[in-house]
């Protein structure tokens, strides 16, 4: 939804604790910046080093190479698997292209 990744910067360096939930850095897209956010508690391990060469493997192999950040801890409860993930994207945009849709009907 951010468009393609152009630059990302974490505030935390490797070995620093880190709490579910806590602020970890931000991603910048061709459409926006958004902060970016630990899914764990524990050691933040550090960045993805391969990212710092090819940020486009975010976008481009997001499940194997281009992951973002490792913690040595416990995930979230509430966090879900790639497939409910990916079920919870798709439902946020298609409440996104409903809301499009809405507001672009009138009762003229």
């Amino acid at each position: 939804m951010l468009g393609e990744l152009v630059e990302y910067e974490f505030s935390l360096k490797a070995g620093e604790p880190v709490a579910i939930g806590q602020s970890i850095g931000w991603v910048e897209g061709f459409k926006a910046v958004s902060d970016l956010y630990s899914v764990a508690a524990g050691e933040f391990l550090g960045p993805n080093p391969a990212l710092t060469q090819n940020i486009t493997l975010v976008d481009s192999d997001p499940y194997y190479q281009g992951w973002l950040y490792q913690v040595r801890g416990l995930p979230d409860p509430a966090c879900v698997d790639v497939h409910g993930y990916m079920a919870v994207l798709d439902a946020t945009i298609d409440k996104m292209l409903e809301s499009r849709h809405s507001e672009g009907t009138s009762d003229a």
